[in-house]
């Protein structure tokens, strides 16, 4: 296990995350922010779904995953068909304008990596790719996370 030490610079260079998920961001077209291209990138890449299984993967509640859903909706990136198994369910999927747009965002991510990692091996963004995937897979759904966040004892070292 990793020191108290350790695990505060982690914490620090995790918060300044934020500034390099900004500047991905930015490179976003305007009439899709990140919540919405992440809409689409988890329905292209999982395929039809309910809502609730859609803001399960997205790691967000309902209400924010159902304003995501209606920003896609009204550009016909995606539609809501009725769930064959409950008819009050709608099921989730990619137009193919969504997939068109997919693919634009994903052009969009690869130049804007491409920019900033320019000079990164091909074995550190392997390594990196890898690392975020554990550290993810790590914290598995984060909504129910927060619940179980009070029974870990607080570690402190003396000052």
């Amino acid at each position: 296990m990793a020191a108290q030490r350790q695990y505060e610079e982690l914490a620090r260079q995790l918060s300044a995350i934020g500034a390099v998920k900004r500047g991905l961001g930015r490179g976003l077209p305007h009439d899709c922010p990140g919540g919405s291209a992440a809409v689409l990138v988890v329905l292209e890449r999982h395929g039809a779904m309910r809502m609730s299984r859609l803001a399960e993967l997205l790691a967000v509640d309902m209400s924010v995953t159902s304003r995501h859903v209606a920003h896609v909706a009204e550009r016909e990136w995606i539609v809501r068909d009725p769930d064959p198994a409950d008819k009050r369910s709608r099921i989730l999927r990619l137009t193919p304008e969504g997939k068109a747009k997919v693919d634009e965002l994903s052009e969009l991510s690869i130049r804007t990596l491409t920019h900033y990692l320019h000079d990164w091996t091909d074995d550190e963004v392997v390594q990196l790719s890898t690392l975020l995937a554990r550290l993810r897979d790590s914290f598995g759904d984060c909504r129910a996370a927060s619940a179980r966040l009070s029974d870990v004892p607080t570690t402190r070292t003396p000052a």
